[in-house]
């Protein structure tokens, strides 16, 4: 028995399967049980954490004595250079259930670094990472 499918059927599952996609999302702790905190490799963490997803959420819990930035590019990401960085969170947002940021564009490398102590965090610290959301299939 031959089964075939219409193009209305075909887009109807489409746009099915794609709605069900975007209503997935993780949460995920940055660190998992380290949290942000120094002297504990991110780049790693992500790496083996990977890979992300569109509309997953990165929560970052922490002390007073960290803070969160996004940073504008590669260059900046390697060199702990936080001129033209976003920042994120303060000092403040870090304890109780942490610091939700939504991951929500497709493709585009993030990079996420603390810049306490001067930078101090992210150059000696290892206090930075990046993520490439990925659409979720």
């Amino acid at each position: 028995m031959k089964m075939s499918f219409s193009l209305s059927q075909g887009l109807i599952f489409l746009v099915t399967a794609s709605m069900f996609a975007a209503g997935q999302a993780d949460t995920i702790v940055v660190g998992g049980s380290e949290n942000w905190r120094s002297g504990f490799n991110y780049t790693d963490w992500s790496l083996k954490s990977s890979p992300f997803f569109v509309n997953d959420k990165l929560v970052f819990k922490y002390g007073p004595t960290h803070n969160v930035y996004q940073l504008p590019n590669l260059w900046s990401f390697v060199k702990c250079d936080f001129r033209g960085a976003k920042p994120l969170a303060d000092t403040t947002q870090g304890g109780g259930s942490g610091f939700e940021f939504g991951l929500t564009n497709l493709w585009r490398p993030l990079y996420f670094a603390s810049g306490a102590g001067g930078g101090a965090d992210c150059k000696d610290g290892l206090m930075k990472f990046f993520v490439v959301p990925l659409p979720r299939w």
